[in-house]
């Protein structure tokens, strides 16, 4: 039978406990005892500090960002892809289609004359549609692209949230359908969306307004806290991208999910949270999804819509 290893009691005076750890070449050195210092402040800090809103709390909510934020990729690339199998898509769209996206990946930049293109393009495809029709394909794409695909970690923040009493929206450049539709399947309150515009329940191939895309989400989150008597203060956000900024710097609560090398360095700057749910590899291909084919190539399409892409 081995024998026990001694051990130092705890009880023992300060200078028996250091020639204990020397008599092992295991002497606390200042480095070592800086960071335990160090980890101990920030103990007792996070402890001082809640992480969310109060439970029960009826003024307090919380607002995702869905793409690669609650789910790995573009919400829009996956409905693309679906819409791509249906026949929306004809192939002498797909070099043009094909062009912009790779535009809107390499670029690394926003230009309007590009993205004015790239938007019409995409509400074309829609254009002439029944409202009710895409709810129903939207429905199937979930669960054939998306419902896979939700990160397991960001999902239960919104759970937490839920179970805390509190409301849950996305907040998101998808179309609001798609958002709604992701929203339901999650169990979450709701969802705000690009909104394309319809008239008797047929899309026109227009939107209302504008792209649900960076400074538009913090107007939107601001109108809803508003009719839903919130306050922002005691609210929580999460996003991966530094084009929701605005959307973060509204709330008491601002997270960074799966983060962008500029919202992570502004979220280090800010004092921020941080939450990153991928490992290396998939850090890497949530950036640059790998295109499978045509379908894929006709996602990357419809993505234009949202003018929303992630640029690392």
């Amino acid at each position: 039978m081995a024998r026990p290893r001694p051990s130092a009691p705890d009880s023992a005076p300060a200078g028996a406990r250091r020639a204990w750890f020397t008599a092992r070449k295991q002497v606390p050195t200042e480095r070592s005892e800086l960071a335990g210092q160090a980890s101990a402040q920030a103990a007792r800090e996070a402890a001082a500090e809640p992480e969310f809103p109060a439970p029960g709390d009826p003024k307090a909510a919380a607002f995702f960002d869905l793409d690669n934020t609650v789910m790995q990729g573009a919400a829009i690339f996956h409905l693309g892809r679906g819409l791509y199998k249906r026949k929306f898509f004809r192939k002498r769209e797909l070099a043009k289609f094909a062009w912009q996206q790779a535009y809107f990946r390499l670029a690394g930049a926003e230009n309007a004359g590009h993205m004015a293109d790239a938007r019409d393009s995409a509400l074309s495809i829609v254009a002439g549609h029944r409202v009710a029709e895409l709810m129903a394909i939207g429905e199937e794409i979930y669960d054939e692209y998306m419902a896979g695909r939700i990160w397991p970690g960001t999902r239960a923040l919104a759970q937490a949230h839920l179970d805390a009493g509190q409301r849950v929206w996305l907040v998101t450049a998808a179309p609001v359908e798609t958002a709604t539709i992701i929203a339901r399947r999650l169990g979450l309150t709701g969802a705000l969306g690009t909104v394309a515009e319809s008239v008797g329940g047929v899309y026109t191939g227009r939107l209302v307004g504008e792209p649900l895309h960076g400074p538009a989400k913090a107007a939107a989150v601001e109108a809803l806290a508003a009719a839903e008597d919130l306050d922002l203060e005691r609210c929580a956000a999460y996003s991966d991208s530094a084009n929701d900024i605005p959307l973060l710097s509204l709330v008491g609560y601002p997270y960074a999910i799966n983060p962008d090398r500029a919202l992570r360095a502004h979220a280090r700057e800010m004092g921020w949270r941080l939450r990153d749910y991928r490992t290396g590899r998939k850090a890497v291909r949530v950036g640059v999804p790998a295109a499978a084919g045509a379908g894929a190539v006709a996602g990357g399409a419809v993505a234009a819509l949202a003018i929303q892409r992630r640029r690392r």
